[in-house]
Protein backbone atom coordinates (compact mmCIF):
# COMPACT_ATOMS: atom_id res chain seq x y z
CA UNK A 1 0.00 0.00 0.00
CA UNK A 2 1.24 3.43 -0.95
CA UNK A 3 0.28 6.92 0.08
CA UNK A 4 -1.51 9.12 -2.44
CA UNK A 5 -3.00 12.56 -2.47
CA UNK A 6 -6.07 12.96 -4.66
CA UNK A 7 -7.59 16.30 -5.54
CA UNK A 8 -10.95 16.17 -7.23
CA UNK A 9 -13.53 18.70 -8.33
CA UNK A 10 -17.30 18.21 -8.25
CA UNK A 11 -20.08 20.25 -9.83
CA UNK A 12 -20.62 23.34 -7.64
CA UNK A 13 -24.36 23.37 -8.35
CA UNK A 14 -24.99 20.10 -6.47
CA UNK A 15 -27.13 20.28 -3.34
CA UNK A 16 -25.41 19.46 -0.04
CA UNK A 17 -27.19 16.10 0.15
CA UNK A 18 -26.22 15.08 -3.38
CA UNK A 19 -22.64 16.27 -2.93
CA UNK A 20 -22.23 14.38 0.36
CA UNK A 21 -23.70 11.22 -1.19
CA UNK A 22 -21.26 11.46 -4.11
CA UNK A 23 -18.31 12.07 -1.78
CA UNK A 24 -19.31 9.03 0.28
CA UNK A 25 -19.61 6.91 -2.87
CA UNK A 26 -16.15 7.97 -4.07
CA UNK A 27 -14.55 7.39 -0.66
CA UNK A 28 -16.22 3.97 -0.40
CA UNK A 29 -14.30 2.93 -3.54
CA UNK A 30 -11.09 3.42 -1.59
CA UNK A 31 -12.15 1.84 1.70
CA UNK A 32 -13.87 -1.16 0.09
CA UNK A 33 -10.52 -2.39 -1.31
CA UNK A 34 -8.55 -2.31 1.97
CA UNK A 35 -7.60 1.34 1.45
CA UNK A 36 -7.48 3.88 4.24
CA UNK A 37 -8.48 7.54 4.13
CA UNK A 38 -6.00 9.49 6.24
CA UNK A 39 -7.21 13.06 5.75
CA UNK A 40 -10.07 14.86 3.99
CA UNK A 41 -9.75 18.57 3.27
CA UNK A 42 -12.78 20.22 1.65
CA UNK A 43 -11.75 23.51 0.06
CA UNK A 44 -15.29 24.36 -0.98
CA UNK A 45 -16.43 26.27 -4.05
CA UNK A 46 -13.68 27.97 -6.05
CA UNK A 47 -13.52 29.78 -9.38
CA UNK A 48 -11.84 28.02 -12.31
CA UNK A 49 -9.01 29.73 -14.15
CA UNK A 50 -10.89 28.92 -17.36
CA UNK A 51 -14.33 27.41 -18.12
CA UNK A 52 -14.59 23.62 -17.96
CA UNK A 53 -17.67 22.05 -19.60
CA UNK A 54 -19.34 25.49 -19.61
CA UNK A 55 -18.85 25.80 -15.82
CA UNK A 56 -16.89 28.51 -14.05
CA UNK A 57 -16.93 27.12 -10.48
CA UNK A 58 -16.31 23.78 -8.83
CA UNK A 59 -16.30 22.19 -5.37
CA UNK A 60 -12.72 21.17 -4.52
CA UNK A 61 -11.77 18.27 -2.23
CA UNK A 62 -8.27 17.01 -1.36
CA UNK A 63 -7.83 13.61 0.32
CA UNK A 64 -4.74 11.78 1.55
CA UNK A 65 -5.05 8.01 1.39
CA UNK A 66 -3.19 4.72 1.60
CA UNK A 67 -4.24 2.36 -1.16
CA UNK A 68 -3.16 -0.06 -3.86
CA UNK A 69 -2.52 1.23 -7.37
CA UNK A 70 -5.49 -0.85 -8.59
CA UNK A 71 -7.72 1.10 -6.21
CA UNK A 72 -6.54 4.39 -7.70
CA UNK A 73 -7.34 3.12 -11.20
CA UNK A 74 -10.83 2.04 -10.06
CA UNK A 75 -11.40 5.44 -8.41
CA UNK A 76 -10.44 7.15 -11.66
CA UNK A 77 -12.69 4.84 -13.71
CA UNK A 78 -15.76 5.48 -11.56
CA UNK A 79 -14.95 9.20 -11.41
CA UNK A 80 -15.04 9.43 -15.20
CA UNK A 81 -18.42 7.68 -15.32
CA UNK A 82 -20.11 10.02 -12.80
CA UNK A 83 -21.75 13.00 -14.47
CA UNK A 84 -21.20 15.45 -11.60
CA UNK A 85 -17.46 14.83 -11.36
CA UNK A 86 -15.37 17.35 -13.26
CA UNK A 87 -11.65 16.62 -12.77
CA UNK A 88 -9.33 14.58 -10.56
CA UNK A 89 -5.60 14.21 -10.05
CA UNK A 90 -3.87 11.51 -8.00
CA UNK A 91 -0.25 12.02 -6.92
CA UNK A 92 1.89 9.35 -5.26
CA UNK A 93 3.53 10.76 -2.13
CA UNK A 94 7.12 10.03 -1.12
CA UNK A 95 7.59 7.05 1.18
CA UNK A 96 9.23 9.27 3.80
CA UNK A 97 6.67 12.03 3.90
Amino acid sequence: MRKYEIMYILDASLSDEDRNALITKLHDIITSDEGKIIDVNEWGVREFAYPINNMTKGYYIVITIEAKSETIREFDRIFRIEGDCIRNLAVKLDEEG
